[in-house]
Order: structure tokens, then C-alpha cells, then sequence
């Protein structure tokens, strides 16, 4: 069975921008593909494609780990030429 999503508009990619800079083992648990450390002592979470549940799960899971969340910024889909 295929389950579509009724409303893609609440589907994307997003930057997570975190303060301090986490472990990269934090990726695989985090379900992250991309973790980078800042100079300014920030950690991106880059590339994160969820839907809004997932996003909300990921959310709570970075709060659980106590790390101050600076944002989260959605990433326009690539355009076709």
C-alpha cells in the first residue's frame, strides 16, 4: 500500500541550526544525513526532508538533548531549468 501525502505543501527540506556543536554520531541517531560545525560554534543539521511529523519528532528529539535550538529554515526544492 502507497501512502500519499494529502497536503505537500507541508512536506520539504529544512537547515536546523543548533548552538554548540554536537558530535558527529549525533547524524545517524538524529536521523540527519548532513551534521556541520560553524565557526561561530553552531552546529546545521543541512538537508533534513521531512514531513511535519517528522519534523516535530526531530524537534522534540533535539530538545530532549537539552541543545538550544537557533533555527529552523526551510530550503526551496531545487528548480528545473
Amino acid at each position: 500500500m502507497t501512502t500519499r501525502n494529502p497536503h505537500p505543501e507541508h512536506a520539504g527540506t529544512y537547515d536546523i541550526r543548533l548552538r554548540g556543536q554536537l558530535d558527529h554520531h549525533w547524524a545517524e541517531r538524529l536521523g540527519v544525513p548532513e551534521l556541520i560545525h560553524e565557526p561561530a560554534g553552531t552546529t546545521l543539521l543541512r538537508g533534513v526532508a521531512a514531513d511535519q511529523a517528522a519534523l516535530h519528532g526531530l524537534l522534540q528529539r533535539i530538545r530532549d538533548l537539552g541543545v538550544s535550538l537557533i533555527s529552523v529554515t526551510p530550503v526551496p526544492p531545487p528548480t528545473s531549468n
